[in-house]
């Protein structure tokens, strides 16, 4: 007896793994999934990357050592055309003497607001009938996931000249979406195309979620289908959503780049030019050998689009719902 009143108690190590769960503090999901993106690496430095090309590119005035349109020196001076770079001209010139780095940074400006603005749309119209379709499901369903698959079957570059060249001819389109050649009518043309895929994306996250507790619980308390729409199934596909932004602001920028390649690309206007009528002009610089025109605004193009699919793929793998146990 004195044995077993004399032992010490042993109390538990407020660090071990018996306590654990006890003292530490639950993470909201918010926090993990900013965590689990902070973890991924790629998906960091990409924004840090795509951080500073925003900052350059939105102070290009400062940023820029020309203007867009501006040789580096008079003709008179001696020629500037096509010269490799050097110290005047860091990434060197075009054919009509002008900065490339300077024309990169100002061409990246149309690039990414026709990137960012398509994709809001697409997403917009996308997330509204990707929604529809997977809360209403039924005949509606089967209906606009079946004009999803026609589109998405056929091939991108196909869709947009054929359906450039049918709206181009209609006259009160052409009032709304302007020019063929302007950056609305590109981005109109593309909202038009792109918003298949995030479509489908919506419709199987809003499948998923509304067979959940919450929205049973929603109904019972005699929650509208708008409600249950706007207040529950949508705000709980948000991480999805976020997703489908980011790529398709890389896809529209594929897009543009694509289309300027093969000569129906954007007059972005008083002298503007993007990153797909940049590549294109590079064409004629390949037989002559001025690399320069050509390795820049790629490898610009391929680091833009890549930071962009990393920071995707880190908001897909923080959003992930099988990623939601803790981390170390």
């Amino acid at each position: 007896m004195r044995d077993a009143i004399s032992d010490p108690i042993e109390l538990p190590d407020p660090q071990s793994d018996a306590s654990i769960g006890v003292l530490k503090q639950s993470m909201s999901p918010k926090k993990m999934a900013l965590k689990r993106f902070v973890n991924h690496r790629a998906a960091l430095l990409s924004t840090i990357v795509l951080v500073m090309i925003i900052i350059f590119v939105a102070a290009a005035p400062i940023t820029t050592r020309y203007g867009v349109n501006e040789t580096i020196f008079p003709a008179s001076d001696g020629p500037n055309q096509n010269l490799a770079p050097f110290n005047l001209a860091w990434f060197g010139t075009d054919g009509n003497g002008r900065d490339l780095y300077s024309r990169i940074i100002y061409g990246a400006q149309i690039s990414m607001l026709i990137g960012l603005f398509t994709a809001i749309g697409s997403v917009l119209l996308g997330t509204l009938v990707g929604g529809l379709a997977g809360y209403k499901g039924g005949w509606l369903d089967d209906i606009l996931m079946r004009v999803t698959d026609i589109f998405l079957a056929l091939p991108l570059l196909v869709v947009l000249v054929i359906v450039r060249g049918m709206l181009k001819n209609v006259s009160w389109v052409s009032t709304i979406m302007g020019d063929p050649n302007s950056v609305r009518f590109l981005v109109i043309l593309l909202t038009i195309i792109g918003w298949m895929g995030v479509a489908r994306l919506i419709r199987g996250q809003v499948k998923q979620l509304k067979e959940r507790e919450f929205v049973e619980a929603a109904r019972a308390l005699g929650a509208t289908s708008k409600r249950i729409m706007f207040r529950h199934l949508l705000p709980n596909s948000v991480g999805q959503i976020m997703v489908a932004l980011t790529f398709a602001v890389v896809g529209a920028i594929a897009a543009e780049a694509t289309l300027s390649f093969f000569g129906y690309g954007p007059d972005a206007g008083s002298g503007m030019t993007s990153l797909g009528l940049l590549i294109r002009d590079s064409k004629r610089a390949v037989p002559p050998g001025y690399w320069w025109l050509v390795v820049f605004p790629g490898v610009f193009f391929i680091i833009l689009s890549l930071c962009i699919n990393f920071i995707g793929d880190g908001l897909r793998d923080a959003v992930d719902p099988k990623m939601q146990q803790d981390l170390k």
